[in-house]
């Protein structure tokens, strides 16, 4: 390619990016706009679906289908002209930043390395009473068949100090910091998932909304029998009707005439240690006066203890994590002291988030702690299963699903400990990266499990391996704290909501070229290298990754760069439409995860390779092996959001589930007529 003589091209292409850039900045300030089946999500613990016999959380009022979504995707599409207009905000986040195109690595790279010595130590001597504590006392297959925990493994891992892990001190807590939270709940989520639903509904979303924003007096109050387990606690969001729009719950607290308390009257359903606990984060409707005297209706986060009249329904006959209590809540005339509103009035959502955003980490961590264990098991299986005259370990067919289980499970411990480390060091702004572990660890530890029943083949079907049991009980971390396909839609439309900003903040640049000339040249020169093949505005890695690691390095470079140039594209493209296209922000998103996925295992292997680990070696591989896949996904992903052929693939699928639906199943006749 002659560059030198296509370069004079490239500067006179820059009026047309210029106008491209209009473009795409009008699209912009309105391209995740509200449309009237976008997104919504609700952001707490749920159980499953489950229908109601008036009204389908899977339909609406007018008999079509409902669409789910996050539920900060749900505050965006119900007023998303006001959150559109918003000024550009910077953000570390290296996820948000994919969608301008740039790689902002503050966070990524270095690996995290939080922990100094003695916070090693102190870990160090937690891990061991917790790992034979799970080995020796507790049983999770028989605490499976009976549907409960008993009270003498309750009563142990209160004095392993299990309930508080992260309190402080001062009140009754151990006062861990999120990484070495991080390392423990791995652990019980190598030995019993439904012990650590017990555990995270306690703590992590239970009463983690006091730590997070509850006053001195409501910590005092609260935190030291809570932590050490004398109290338990349950986070309750999600209404009979409310589906997964967070947003429209129907519990309403209103105001006593003397202002003293709060009277509480609704239901709420699939409450994770809803049938025992003492004390609730409680989500219902308030009125609130506006600066212009309206009054509207706004969520409101309360402290609810049981005795002020909380009722609960029997234990949910549930698929799996049987031995954790999941019940229905019933308020009837229930009496809040006004000192237990937490947060403030009106700032339930803000509450809700905060505390979702700040425990999905968790998930991740325990998702690679049953991975770390089912791998173990299927590697014990394979070096002494024998078939056809060796031993499976020698097939190609076992080999390869050995190594995915190594990458993906290496994927999603990289990204717990990157965002727990990320928070022990200050940072703020992680949440699309926590929404991402939660997608990715849930899934990856479902894929993990069922290759190692087929490598068990059928022994892994019977109840002797424990396998089936850790299925059924991971099936629901793909559904709960977000559905995994309204995290996507999350993710999504939050980056593209981010870069939607930065867009208007270069369109103003535009009108006054002169005195921005650094940013529009720079901006119209990169997209003029891109019209002509030359990848100019991608952002280099090499510097930051292991020489070892950098032909990976390179693929995530281009990776980037294409990823944001397919998001301006569609937000020209789209405009305000963009949130209706629920099959093309899923491949978006899946493009970032894939993204987030190798970025962050190159920090963590270039970090292994300094330290001279003796896995380095392996580490390179393995994390070679995935970029080199994951590039390749990505690519795909991205061309199916702006290929003719697909689109129109996906309109056909659209209207084949459209009239599915309205024939009640499925549509075309029976082979035999009959």
């Amino acid at each position: 390619m002659q560059v030198a003589s296509s370069l004079s091209g490239v500067l006179k292409s820059q009026q047309v990016a210029v106008s491209l850039y209009k473009t795409a900045f009008r699209s912009a300030t309105s391209a995740t706009t509200a449309s009237k089946t976008a997104p919504a999500a609700a952001p707490q613990r749920k159980e499953q679906e489950k229908s109601q016999p008036k009204s389908s959380p899977a339909s609406s009022g007018d008999g079509k289908p409902k669409v789910a979504a996050t539920p900060v995707a749900a505050k965006a599409v119900r007023d998303p002209k006001a959150r559109m207009e918003k000024k550009a905000q910077d953000s570390k986040s290296f996820v948000a930043n994919l969608f301008r195109g740039r790689a902002v690595t503050d966070q990524i790279f270095p690996f995290p390395s939080v922990l100094d010595d003695e916070q090693k130590d102190t870990l160090r001597s937690f891990v061991e009473p917790t790992n034979k504590f799970f080995e020796e006392v507790n049983d999770a297959a028989k605490n499976d068949e009976t549907s409960k925990i008993p009270d003498h493994v309750t009563k142990g891992m209160a004095e392993l100090g299990a309930f508080g892990l992260m309190v402080p001190q001062e009140y009754n807590g151990l006062g861990v910091n999120n990484t070495q939270y991080a390392r423990l709940a791995e652990i019980v989520g190598g030995h019993d998932l439904a012990i650590g639903i017990f555990m995270g509904s306690h703590q992590s979303i239970g009463f983690k909304g006091i730590m997070l924003s509850g006053t001195d007096k409501q910590k005092e109050q609260y935190l030291p029998k809570l932590a050490t387990g004398e109290h338990f606690a349950a986070f309750a969001l999600t209404e009979p009707q409310s589906g997964s729009d967070a947003a429209s719950i129907r519990s309403k607290a209103v105001l006593s005439p003397d202002g003293k308390h709060y009277i509480l009257n609704g239901q709420k359903i699939w409450i994770s240690n809803g049938g025992f606990a003492d004390v609730f984060t409680v989500f219902a409707q308030t009125d609130v006066k506006d600066d212009d005297g309206n009054v509207k209706e706004k969520m409101t986060a309360f402290i609810v203890e049981r005795k002020h009249g909380v009722k609960s329904g029997p234990p949910e006959n549930k698929m799996g994590i049987k031995s954790s209590n999941t019940a229905e809540l019933y308020f009837d005339d229930v009496k809040i002291p006004v000192e237990n509103v937490l947060g403030g009035v009106g700032n339930g959502f803000k509450v809700a988030m905060n505390v979702l955003n700040n425990g999905r980490f968790g998930m991740a961590a325990a998702m690679a702690g049953t991975m770390r264990n089912v791998i173990k098991q299927s590697v014990a299986q394979a070096n002494t299963r024998q078939q056809f005259g060796h031993l499976i370990n020698n097939y190609g067919a076992i080999q390869e699903k050995l190594a995915r289980m190594s990458m993906v499970h290496y994927v999603t411990e990289s990204m717990a400990y990157h965002i727990s480390g990320t928070m022990d060091d200050g940072g703020k702004d992680y949440q699309l990266e926590a929404a991402i572990s939660k997608v990715y660890g849930s899934e990856a530890a479902w894929f993990t499990t069922d290759e190692a029943i087929q490598i068990f083949g059928g022994m892994g079907f019977m109840k002797a391996t424990g396998l089936e049991r850790v299925l059924r009980d991971l099936r629901i971390f793909r559904i709960f704290e977000g559905s995994n396909d309204v995290m996507r839609l999350f993710v999504a439309l939050t980056g593209m909501q981010y870069a939607g900003g930065h867009l208007r903040e270069l369109q103003k640049a535009l009108k006054n070229p002169v005195g921005n000339l650094g940013l529009v040249v720079n901006e119209g020169l990169t997209r003029g290298f891109r019209k002509i093949g030359i990848r100019r505005g991608d952002p280099s890695f090499g510097d930051l990754v292991n020489p070892a690691l950098k032909d990976s390095a390179d693929l995530v470079s281009h990776s980037v760069g294409q990823f944001g140039e397919t998001v301006e594209a569609l937000l020209a493209k789209y405009r305000q439409g963009i949130v209706d296209e629920q099959f093309i922000l899923k491949r978006v998103a899946d493009a970032a995860i894939d993204i987030y996925a190798m970025t962050v295992s190159l920090s963590r292997a270039t970090r292994s390779i300094k330290e001279a680990k003796n896995t380095a070696g392996y580490e390179t591989k393995l994390v070679s092996t995935f970029c080199h896949e994951a590039a390749q996904r990505v690519s795909q992903n991205l061309g199916l959001t702006r290929s003719s052929r697909d689109v129109a693939n996906f309109k056909a699928m659209s209207e084949l589930a459209q009239e599915m639906c309205q024939q009640g199943g499925v549509v075309q006749e029976h082979p035999l007529g009959f």
